[in-house]
């Protein structure tokens, strides 16, 4: 069985942290206070105690007579008393109560005959009364400073969790694409500490997986514009071949090799954000429905509610197209388009998209279906994607289940929605493409 983690923040660790050391401060200097305390009131009291008697034997001495409360051989004398008073020493002794009550202070001499003069009394209610205000002020000082430790802790604690927030946060910003963000600026602050080590390190990281990207990139790009020529010379001379089957597979395969490159190039602007959209104004349910009936007129196209865009219209089509395409080899018909307003959906009635593709997002040079017999090279999901992010949209992928089947196991087709956005982009995409589900 797996083991759940209790998850807690870091503001609540530090609070209980500090409140914890500050309860244990508390109750040991409270201990040591109090102890301290009742051993020096319980010392003076035997002092006092035995100057008394000390007084009362100057008394007897004159009078023969135990005053001020003083006795000989008293039955009650504590056994330790009775034995240093037949040494011939004078003593004190502090009797405790067995209920936890109020002790009795006494004191011995011994007499010159024998006996044993002894006096004792309870401890002064004074005393008794202060060491009761002591110990409420001692109980009070340490749950104040527990209750302090507690909002020290939320303070400090709050504080580097709001850093680590905000360091999360803009570390997710560049997941998402945003390489432009700095986690080291998003966390800010005058202090510094640990977490701006791990900015810096986070930030580090980020440059060099963009310059490592950006290089890729160049290479990629480099490579597909120097095959652009020796595959358009590829493709002209099998135009020349001889009719025959031979010949055909060999255009079949250069025109396959030449699309190749295409999309490779396309990839490459687009991972460059150099791609800028040329706006107009359009309706998209018409639109949608003149386009897709060219590309591929067995696909039925539903207008639920037309509303007028501004978009780019051929990066529009090169997205429509390359969704039925996707459809068309890797799903089954019917093959549904759907307009509601600025929305379009392309469904169809296939196994689904694969489960890496749900989670990860479009990944080129991955179909997610066995067949590699040549039937595709995984970059028209990817290309659509980029062109959305041109456009400023949202393209998102999830299958749909037959009923009482998690959405996940696929089954009822798949699902790509386009969402696109109410005010035209300034840039190469003010809306990042999300890998949700969507609500429909």
């Amino acid at each position: 069985m797996k083991r759940r983690a209790l998850s807690t923040g870091v503001r609540w660790k530090i609070s209980i942290a500090i409140a914890a050391v500050g309860a244990l401060v508390a109750v040991a200097l409270s201990l040591v206070v109090h102890n301290s305390a009742r051993v020096s009131m319980l010392d003076n009291a035997r002092e006092v105690q035995l100057e008394r008697l000390l007084f009362a034997q100057r008394m007897y001495d004159s009078t023969k007579e135990a005053k001020f409360g003083t006795k000989i051989n008293d039955p009650a004398l504590p056994p330790e008393l009775r034995a240093k008073a037949r040494q011939g020493r004078r003593a004190t002794y502090v009797q405790e109560a067995g209920d936890g009550g109020v002790p009795d202070v006494w004191a011995a001499v011994p007499m010159g005959n024998g006996s044993v003069l002894s006096l004792h009394s309870k401890f002064a209610d004074r005393s008794t009364t202060i060491m009761k205000d002591l110990d409420r002020s001692l109980l009070i000082g340490s749950v104040s400073v527990v209750f302090g430790g507690c909002a020290l802790g939320v303070l400090v604690g709050g504080q580097l969790s709001r850093r680590l927030r905000k360091a999360a946060a803009a570390a997710v910003r560049v997941a998402q694409g945003n390489t432009e963000v700095r986690v080291g600026e998003a966390i800010g602050g005058v202090v510094r500490d640990e977490t701006d080590e791990l900015a810096r390190a986070v930030d580090a990281l980020t440059d060099a997986l963009n310059e490592r990207i950006e290089a890729e990139r160049r290479v990629t790009a480099d490579i597909a514009h120097e095959l652009r020529t020796p595959v358009t010379g590829l493709l002209t001379a099998a135009e020349l071949l001889p009719p025959g089957r031979p010949s055909e597979l060999v255009r079949d395969r250069a025109q396959a090799l030449r699309t190749l490159v295409e999309d490779v190039l396309e990839v490459a602007r687009l991972d460059g954000a150099s791609e800028r959209a040329e706006l107009q104004e359009l309706a998209l349910g018409e639109f949608v429905a003149r386009r897709v009936a060219v590309l591929d007129p067995a696909v039925e196209v539903k207008v639920v509610h037309d509303s007028w865009v501004c978009t780019d219209p051929r990066r529009l089509e090169r997205i429509l197209g390359n969704l039925l395409a996707n459809a068309a080899k890797h799903g089954s018909a019917p093959v549904e388009v759907t307009v509601e307003g600025r929305v379009v959906r392309v469904r169809d009635h296939g196994p689904g998209f694969p489960e890496a593709l749900l989670r990860e997002g479009p990944s080129r040079f991955r179909t997610g279906t066995t067949d590699r017999a040549g039937h595709g090279h995984g970059l028209g999901l990817t290309i659509a994607a980029g062109q959305a992010r041109v456009l400023g949209a949202r393209l998102t992928f999830r299958n749909a289940a037959p009923t009482g089947v998690p959405e996940r196991a696929g089954g009822g087709g798949a699902i790509a929605v386009l969402w696109l956005p109410e005010h035209a982009p300034t840039t190469t995409g003010s809306f990042p493409v999300l890998k949700l589900a969507d609500p429909a």
